[in-house]
């Protein structure tokens, strides 16, 4: 299903537009969290269905989104999706992808020109494809789409994934390819800024090493008028991964790190009311939480504005 709605919440001084390309079914919900087991899809499912988990096929339902937050005058966008037109190769339906992105964009009021700041909160293949556009028509020329902004880039992604640690250590194409399409244009370009532990972008806004993802993955805090969030990225991918923090994704790459920083996060977030704001949830797409027992439960959902 196809959804390119925005929707919008202000959080202190800090407008949050959420911005949805894709939503649907991804892959079956056992292989995307393998380590939950059935017993907490079946006792949640009166609440994992229809918006985490198909009622008939059992499919994960996911959204392929991006986040715009206009904080300090500035329009900062949290990820850029997979990219037009791009050799995926074992990515999935990444391969060849064409969605209408920057047309999402712009009914949310975007243009490319107008943002300011990019942030990359891993390296994975859906969340840098649209740093950079192909400025020659199918020819491969990749160009940075945002002419204006600072990407901001995990420095440990951009070692793991660039020819320093040869591709991502060599073991799969589809690194070198979307290394070579969506980030290095930029880093040539100089509008790349890599960072490592901590990055201020402004009052409100503070990126945050996030390991376990991958070696760089990141989360962003807001932080404004006595209100909070937390944007996570991949850290989640659904919402039983809030119930048992240890399970983890098909895709963490380290697993134990992944955990531990799921944990960690996931913990501040309940202790002091932060919005949990993850990559891919279907349904309203952001949570607030709770701490229960050994893991943690799911308190309240996002209230959204029509934002178009």
């Amino acid at each position: 299903m196809d959804n390119d709605s925005g929707q919008s919440m202000v959080l202190g001084d800090v407008e949050v537009l959420r911005v949805v390309e894709w939503q649907g079914s991804f892959l079956p919900a056992r292989d995307l969290v393998p380590d939950a087991p059935e017993r907490v899809w079946e006792e949640n499912a009166d609440w994992l269905v229809p918006d985490h988990v198909g009622p008939a096929d059992g499919m994960a339902m996911m959204a392929l989104q991006s986040w715009v937050l206009r904080s300090g005058g500035r329009t900062v966008l949290i990820d850029t999706g997979v990219g037009n037109g791009r050799e995926r190769p074992g990515g999935g339906p990444f391969h060849h992808w064409n969605g209408d992105f920057l047309g999402a964009l712009a009914r949310a009021g975007v243009r490319p020109q107008d943002v300011d700041v990019v942030v990359n909160t891993h390296v994975h293949a859906d969340h840098v494809g649209w740093n950079t556009h192909d400025a020659g028509d199918g020819a491969g020329d990749w160009q940075p789409t945002f002419p204006n902004a600072r990407y901001l880039i995990p420095a440990a992604d951009a070692f793991h994934f660039g020819p320093d640690h040869d591709y991502g250590g060599g073991l799969r194409e589809l690194d070198r390819l979307l290394y070579e399409d969506s980030v290095a244009p930029v880093v040539k370009a100089g509008q790349a800024v890599l960072w490592d532990g901590t990055h201020r972008i402004d009052e409100h806004l503070t990126l945050e090493s996030a390991p376990g993802h991958t070696p760089g993955s990141a989360v962003l805090r807001l932080d404004s008028g006595g209100e909070r969030a937390v944007f996570v990225g991949d850290l989640l991918h659904s919402p039983v991964q809030i119930l048992g923090p240890d399970h983890n994704s098909c895709f963490c790459m380290d697993p134990a790190g992944a955990a531990a920083t799921r944990h960690r996060i996931l913990g501040r977030a309940a202790e002091e009311r932060e919005l949990v704001v993850p990559a891919h949830f279907g349904g309203p797409g952001a949570v607030e939480v709770r701490r229960e027992g050994p893991g943690f439960a799911l308190s309240r959902w996002a209230p959204y504005a029509d934002g178009r």
